[in-house]
């Protein structure tokens, strides 16, 4: 699992009026996932994508999706996103889960689809210590979760190190996975901090070159052996 860094644009930054041609562009720079962020405007502060967009960009394209649910009662929607999306990334916020583990072992028992445990900015890493080895997917949020666009929130960075830390000190397998204001001029310093997926927003769908800016990311992770 481990290896070059794997990139997630989000669709939420797309142009939803062409959405599937957006898609289909991006797709041919050879990206790991499509990053979907389902909101319910209860657990932030906005409503967003909901299953049938997501049944829409699984119909279009064959890369894995990297579903985040930014939703209060989790657990009642993996049944539904895991029947979906058959493959790829689920991940829940450890502040919206009342029994996590058994919300990690619920999303375990779909083969082929990774574990994801997200946490907000201001959430401490000891809150998923104990849950590290049932991870797949450690998200950590670089900025306040609920809307695209936001500024990076450069004070995260010792936190993505110290996560690195917990993870090689246990010697579990969790990949770190950074989501918020993620640009040309960060990204180098999340991948040295110890990131192995990077969500990246505006910064591809908003570019005026989608392309070069996922080609940048693959160039700036070469340094760090990624």
């Amino acid at each position: 699992m481990k290896g070059k860094i794997k990139i997630s644009p989000s669709i939420l930054a797309g142009d939803f009026s062409c959405l599937g041609r957006e898609i289909k562009k991006i797709e041919k720079a050879g990206i790991d996932y499509f990053h979907i962020d389902v909101m319910d405007g209860v657990f932030v502060p906005n409503i967003s994508i909901g299953f049938p967009v997501i049944e829409s960009v699984k119909k279009i394209t064959a890369v894995p999706l990297d579903v985040h649910l930014m939703i209060i009662e989790p657990d009642k929607y993996i049944e539904r996103t895991a029947e979906i999306i058959r493959e790829g990334i689920i991940s829940f916020h450890i502040e919206s889960a009342r029994h996590p583990h058994r919300i990690l072992t619920q999303i375990k028992s779909f083969n082929g689809i990774m574990s994801g445990i997200a946490l907000n900015p201001g959430t401490p890493l000891n809150t998923i210590e104990e849950l590290i080895d049932l991870i797949d997917v450690l998200l950590i949020m670089t900025v306040n979760p609920g809307f695209y666009g936001q500024k990076f929130i450069k004070e995260i960075i010792p936190k993505i190190e110290r996560a690195k830390e917990i993870i090689e000190k246990r010697g579990s397998k969790t990949l770190i996975e950074v989501d918020g204001g993620v640009n040309s001029e960060n990204i180098e310093d999340i991948i040295k901090a110890g990131a192995d997926i990077v969500v990246a927003g505006a910064f591809i769908f908003k570019n005026e070159n989608p392309l070069r800016a996922i080609k940048e990311i693959r160039e700036k992770s070469k340094v760090y052996g990624k």
